[in-house]
C-alpha cells in the first residue's frame, strides 16, 4: 500500500494542488516557501497520529491567501489522501471496506481518505436556502461566520472524484458567484464519514523527520531528543524489576552523598545563619541538601547522553562538540532508527517522510544517504534544495513545486512522456542540468563560450546575476535541445525555456570558383555544410516548439562568437590578442580585421582565434574584458526576456542605478539629478519608463543599449 496522489485545495498556499507519487522513493523539488513543508503538515493531519488533534484546530490562516482575508468564509479547506495497490489483509480490508475503500467485489484496491474543514450543518443549510444569485444574502450570511463557532474538521473515506475538479468543488461546497449551494451531499461520491476511532494514522507506521535546523538544541531537549524516544521505546519492553538494582544503588549514593562530612556541615551552616538573620520564628521548619540524581526510569534514561568521535579521528566528544554536518548526520541516523522500530511492529503500511535531510551534509553523503534509504515495503517521500539529491532522483517520482502569487502550482517533469523519452531526460539530468528543475525560467545553450560569457556579460551590463534573475543557464553541450526541453509543457513544468542556438548563416560567399585554391574551397565547403545544418535545425526545431507557449527558440544569424563582434564588440576581442598571437605582424593584422566592417573578415578572424585556443578558453579570456559597456547580442536580450517573463519595479530601478554609478565612473561630469528625482517618482508609481528614458537619453547623448532594454520593459 503507498500514497499515489495527495490533493490540496484551499489549504494555506496551495489553491488547487494535486500530487502524485510512486511505490518506494519520491521527491518534492522547490524554492523557499512554495509550500513543501505546507504539503507535508497536510500528510501528517490525516497519517501521523500525535498530529490528528490539529486536525481539529485549524483556523482562518489556514485558508489559501487567494481567497482573500474575510472572502474564506464559507468556502471549505480539503485535503484528501490516494492509496493504491492495498492487499488482501483481513485488517487492511476490514478498515477501508466499508470506510474509505473503493470497493469491486468486497475486495478494495484503492482508497481515499479525505479531511474537509468546513462550515458546520445549519450554516450550509442555510447557504442551501439562499435563492440564486442572491449575493447580498451571501454577505449578510457570511459576515458574522467565525472559525471558533461556525467551523468542523470531517473525515471520510470512498470517495470517487477529483476534488481539485473546479466543477467538483461547486458541486460539493457551492458557487459563490452565482450565489447556488447544495442542499445535501451525494456520500456515494464525496465519501463517507470516517468515526475518529478509525483513524488511519492508528494502523499505519509513520514517521516525520523535520528539516535539520539546530539538533543540538534538540538533544538537549527531553522532548525533542531523538536518543531519548529510542531509548523510551526500548525501556517500554524491559520489565521493571530489571530496572531495580539500578534503583537501588543510586538511593544509596545518594544517601551517602547526603551524609558527607562537608555536605553536612554547610547544611547546618545555613540554618544557623538564617536563624541568627531572621530569629527562629520566621526560620524554615526543616532543611537539607538532598543529592537528585534520579532513580526512576524514565529519568535515568533522560541523563543518558551521547558521545561520538568525527571520522578519523580518536577523540570522542559531546553532540556539542561536532561538526554542524556530523550532529546532524547523527540526528538522521537516531530518526531513522526510531522508523525502523515502529516498522517493525504490526502496521500494515509504512511511510518515512523527510524535510530537507541536506542541511550541512557533505554532497557525497547526500548522494549515498539517498541511495541507502530504499527501505523494502516503504514509501519515503523527500523535500530537498540539493542538486545532488535531485540528479540522482528518479524523474518519475518527482513532484516541483513553483512559488506564484498567493498559491503555488505543482508539476510532474515527466508527465504525458513515453518511456524513452523520460529515459533521454534521465541521462541528461546531472548534478548542473539539475539546476533547471529549481529556476523560474531557464535557457539552454549549445556551447562553452555561452555557459562561460553569458553568464559574465549580463552581470557586467545589466548589474545582476542570472541567479538573481531566477534564470538557470544550462548548456547542453550540443544542438539535442529537445531532450532537456521536452520537460516544459502545459502538462509537465509550466516555465519559460529559452533555447540559444546558432543558425551558422554564412559569413563569406560560398560560391566555388575554378580559380579557388584547395584551402578555399574546404573552407567555402565547410561554410556552406554549416549554413545548411542550421537551416535544417531551425526547421526542426520550429516543429518541435509549435503550439507550446513554454519554449521559444533565439538565433545568432551566425554563431555566437561571430554575433558577439556584429553587436560591436571588437575592442573586447581586440584586448586578447597579445595573449592569442606572440608574433606582432598577427596581431595587428588580426587586429585590423577584427575592426572590419565585413563579416568575412572579422568573423573567420575571431573564429579562428576561438579554435586555435579553445572555445572554452578563448571565452575565459574575453570574459576579463567584458564591462557595463559592452553590448549584448540583441538575441541573448530577447531570450533573457522571455525567460525572465516579467520585470518587477524593483529590479528595473536596479539595473538603472547601477547603469548610473558605472557610468559616473567614466564619465563623472556626467550630471544624473534629475534622472534620480524621476527614479524616485517612479519608484512611488508618479512616473513613467517612457520618462526615465527620456532623461537618460538627454545625458547618454548615445544610443547606449539600456534604452533599447527600457523600451522592451515598457
Amino acid at each position: 500500500m503507498y500514497i499515489s496522489k495527495v490533493t490540496l485545495v484551499n489549504y494555506r498556499n496551495f489553491a488547487n494542488a494535486n500530487f502524485h507519487f510512486k511505490k518506494g522513493i519520491n521527491t518534492i523539488i522547490g524554492e523557499n516557501g512554495s509550500g513543501k513543508t505546507n504539503l507535508f503538515k497536510a500528510i501528517r493531519l490525516l497519517l501521523e497520529d500525535t498530529s490528528l488533534p490539529y486536525a481539529y484546530k485549524l483556523s482562518e490562516g489556514d485558508f489559501n491567501r487567494s481567497l482573500g482575508k474575510n472572502n474564506w468564509k464559507g468556502h471549505w479547506i480539503i485535503i484528501s489522501i490516494e492509496f493504491d495497490e492495498l492487499n488482501d489483509d483481513e485488517t487492511i480490508q476490514s478498515l477501508f471496506i466499508h470506510q474509505a475503500g473503493i470497493a469491486e467485489e468486497n475486495f478494495v484496491e484503492k482508497a481515499t481518505y479525505n479531511l474537509f474543514f468546513r462550515p458546520k450543518a445549519d450554516i450550509r443549510h442555510k447557504m442551501s436556502e439562499l435563492h440564486p444569485g442572491d449575493v447580498h444574502g451571501l454577505q449578510s450570511l457570511l459576515e458574522h461566520i467565525t472559525i471558533q463557532d461556525h467551523y468542523e474538521t470531517f473525515f471520510s473515506g470512498k470517495s470517487s472524484v477529483d476534488f481539485s475538479d473546479p466543477e467538483v468543488y461547486k458541486e460539493l461546497v457551492g458557487d459563490f458567484e452565482n450565489v447556488i449551494f447544495p442542499s445535501s451531499i451525494d456520500s456515494s461520491r464525496f465519501g463517507a464519514k470516517i468515526p475518529h476511532q478509525m483513524s488511519v494514522a492508528k494502523e499505519i507506521s509513520f514517521t516525520f523527520i523535520q528539516a535539520l535546523r539546530d539538533v543540538v538544541s534538540d538533544f538537549h531537549n527531553n522532548r525533542t531528543n531523538p536518543l531519548l524516544t529510542l531509548l523510551k521505546n526500548k525501556s517500554g519492553e524491559i520489565k521493571e524489576g530489571d530496572y531495580q538494582p539500578i534503583s537501588d544503588l543510586v538511593n544509596s549514593l545518594n544517601q551517602n552523598i547526603e551524609t558527607l562530612p562537608d555536605i553536612q556541615n554547610i547544611r547546618n551552616d545555613i540554618k544557623s545563619t538564617i536563624q541568627d538573620a531572621v530569629g527562629l520564628t520566621y526560620s524554615p521548619s526543616s532543611l537539607s541538601i538532598k543529592s537528585s540524581v534520579p532513580s526512576e526510569a524514565e529519568k535515568l534514561l533522560q541523563s543518558l547522553k551521547l558521545f561520538i568521535g568525527e571520522p578519523e579521528e580518536e577523540y570522542e566528544g559531546g553532540i556539542n562538540e561536532l561538526s554542524l554536518g556530523g550532529a546532524n548526520l547523527i540526528f538522521l541516523t537516531l530518526k531513522l532508527l526510531e522508523f525502523k522500530y515502529r516498522k517493525s511492529k504490526d502496521s500494515f503500511a509504512n511511510f518515512l517522510i523527510i524535510e530537507e535531510p541536506e542541511a550541512h551534509i557533505h554532497n557525497h553523503i547526500q548522494k549515498t544517504l539517498f541511495d541507502k534509504l530504499n527501505y523494502s515495503d516503504t514509501q519515503i517521500i523527500y523535500s530537498t534544495h540539493s542538486t545532488q539529491i535531485s540528479e540522482v532522483s528518479n524523474v518519475e517520482k518527482i513532484n516541483i513545486l513553483a512559488k506564484k502569487q498567493n498559491f503555488a502550482e505543482v508539476y510532474q517533469p515527466s508527465k504525458g512522456l513515453e518511456k524513452e523519452n523520460i529515459n533521454q531526460i534521465q541521462r541528461y539530468l546531472d548534478a548542473v542540468r539539475t539546476n533547471l528543475l529549481f529556476a523560474k525560467g531557464v535557457i539552454l545553450v549549445e556551447g562553452d563560450a555561452e555557459e562561460i560569457l553569458i553568464p559574465i556579460m549580463i552581470k557586467k551590463t545589466l548589474g545582476l546575476s542570472l541567479d538573481e534573475l531566477g534564470i538557470s543557464l544550462i548548456n547542453i553541450r550540443s544542438t539535442g535541445f529537445e531532450n532537456v526541453a521536452q520537460l516544459f509543457h502545459d502538462e509537465r513544468i509550466r516555465r519559460k525555456c529559452a533555447i540559444l542556438t546558432d543558425l551558422d548563416s554564412a559569413i563569406c560567399d560560398t560560391t566555388i570558383h575554378d580559380d579557388d585554391s584547395s584551402t578555399i574551397k574546404k573552407y567555402k565547403n565547410k561554410v556552406a555544410n554549416s549554413e545548411k545544418k542550421g537551416a535544417e535545425r531551425k526547421l526542426k526545431l520550429t516543429d518541435f516548439t509549435k503550439d507550446n507557449q513554454w519554449i521559444e527558440v533565439f538565433y545568432s544569424d551566425h554563431t555566437f562568437e561571430v554575433d558577439f563582434i556584429k553587436a560591436g564588440n571588437s575592442w573586447e576581442v581586440i584586448q586578447t590578442l597579445e595573449q592569442v598571437y606572440k608574433d606582432k605582424d598577427t596581431a595587428e593584422i588580426s587586429k585590423k580585421e577584427l575592426e572590419s566592417e565585413e563579416v568575412s573578415s572579422y568573423g573567420k578572424r575571431i573564429l579562428t582565434m576561438a579554435k586555435q585556443e579553445g572555445k572554452g578558453w578563448f571565452a575565459i579570456m574575453l570574459g576579463d574584458h567584458i564591462f557595463y559597456r559592452t553590448i549584448l547580442p540583441e538575441y541573448i536580450v530577447h531570450a533573457v526576456f522571455f525567460a525572465k517573463e516579467k520585470f518587477t519595479s524593483h529590479t528595473i530601478l536596479d539595473i538603472v542605478q547601477y547603469r548610473m554609478k558605472e557610468y559616473l565612473k567614466e564619465y563623472p561630469k556626467y550630471d544624473f539629478k534629475t534622472c534620480k528625482e524621476i527614479l524616485e517618482k517612479y519608484k512611488e508609481k508618479k512616473a513613467t519608463l517612457i520618462e526615465l528614458k527620456s532623461q537618460l537619453e538627454l545625458i547618454t547623448k548615445e544610443e547606449d543599449q539600456i534604452l533599447a532594454i527600457l523600451d522592451k520593459l515598457k
